[in-house]
């Protein structure tokens, strides 16, 4: 029943313990798991997992990021994407830098069977870091995606591919409330001539032992341009722990 899902939150936790102890010298970064179920007239069971990780250098970052959700209703399911994602940050001076980014995502449910996006751009530090951080990006890039055509079975609709040059713009904030408390907001915009897709999350994690926190999360994700059939926007309200990788 939850095969993929058990099979990837089991990666991300494993993936997690071994990255603290060895494997992933001078990276940092967390794992986060969540889950939720009901029953009564109706059975429903979500369940999630998401790994973020970052190496800093003198004047070179790396940032890498995979993220899963999984949702079944009455036994059918009705959630199932992925997506990873990998940047390159070259520091210019204290509040400005240039990156190269690639990500990619496929979705059983979605408008868009799957899709990807490679490209360049320029960064500031709009603040700096204690309390609060707030990053700003913009570039362009090449972005390819399949556009389902008609809804119906999950994975045997028909779907075209559509590609081309896209712009991106990126916000990341970041808030320490207190010492154990933090708030983020991030937003990314992709827009190109076939469709504009943007997404919004925010969340509030509280610190509560050693490495462990819990996290509360809301996101939005949208797209413009989509097929009769399908919705244009999906929200995700996340509850889960969050294991610090030091």
């Amino acid at each position: 029943m939850f095969k993929k899902l058990t099979l990837a939150s089991a990666l991300t936790l494993a993936f997690a313990t071994t990255a603290n102890a060895q494997i992933m010298d001078d990276w940092s970064g967390e794992a986060s798991l969540n889950a939720s179920r009901t029953s009564g007239n109706t059975d429903t069971t979500d369940i999630g997992g998401g790994l973020k990780l970052a190496k800093e250098g003198d004047v070179w970052k790396h940032k890498f990021d995979a993220v899963v959700d999984y949702g079944e209703v009455d036994g059918l399911k009705n959630k199932n994407r992925w997506a990873l994602g990998y940047q390159i940050d070259r520091e210019l001076n204290e509040r400005t830098y240039v990156y190269a980014n690639a990500d990619y995502y496929q979705d059983d449910f979605g408008a868009y069977k799957d899709g990807y996006f490679t490209g360049a751009g320029l960064g500031y530090k709009a603040i700096l870091p204690e309390p609060a951080s707030w990053n700003l990006e913009a570039g362009a890039g090449y972005r390819s995606q399949k556009l389902r055509l008609a809804p119906g079975t999950p994975g045997g609709e028909a779907s075209r591919r559509e590609s081309g040059l896209a712009l991106r713009a990126f916000s990341d904030f970041d808030y320490a409330l207190n010492d154990n408390v933090s708030f983020y907001n991030d937003s990314e915009v992709i827009w190109s001539s076939d469709d504009t897709y943007l997404w919004n999350e925010t969340g509030l994690t509280a610190q509560l032992m050693g490495n462990l926190a819990a996290r509360a999360s809301f996101r939005i994700d949208h797209h413009t341009d989509v097929e009769p059939g399908f919705k244009k926007t999906d929200t995700a309200t996340r509850l889960g722990i969050v294991y610090t990788i030091n």
